[in-house]
């Protein structure tokens, strides 16, 4: 029988485990090689999970003791709402571990910590050539229709 996953807080003894995780999330995105993110982002977000000043929050997915995914999520106010609102800008398993119930893991638990600090909106956004993601988040979420436009200066 498998082992059960567990999605749990990120502990500062991840890193070492995290990071690959990291690095397949980034590259799955593109970004790697040439293109990957300047390990002072990569630092700086390491950093601000442990700092009780920064919103930004991070679970871990962990089977038969070895990390096999990661979740980044983020709470911020809304127009739209009085409580604060949850982002769930990552998640990622890893590639033998997916349809293995990492990525449900991972959103109930970024679901549980919402609920947990009194936020009722939980969402997210994904590349539309990811069928695999989508196939898990058409079963545990609505796709509201937006599309996203970015913008950097």
């Amino acid at each position: 029988m498998p082992h059960a996953t567990l999605a749990r807080p990120i502990q500062p003894a991840d890193y070492l485990a995290w990071k690959p995780l990291w690095d397949g999330y980034n590259a799955f995105y593109g970004r790697e090689g040439k293109t990957a993110l300047p390990d002072e982002v990569t630092q700086a977000t390491w950093r601000r999970f442990f700092d009780p000043n920064e919103p930004v929050f991070a679970l871990v997915a962990e089977r038969g003791g070895a990390l096999v995914g990661l979740t980044h999520y983020l709470f911020h106010r809304s127009t739209t709402r009085i409580e604060l609102t949850c982002y769930l800008q990552d998640l990622f398993a890893l590639p033998a571990e997916r349809g293995l119930g990492v990525g449900r893991a991972l959103i109930e638990g970024v679901c549980e910590q919402a609920k947990s600090a009194g936020i009722k909106r939980v969402y997210w956004q994904t590349h539309e050539t990811n069928a695999a993601g989508r196939m898990l988040y058409d079963k545990v979420a609505k796709h509201a229709g937006f599309i996203v436009y970015a913008l950097d200066t």
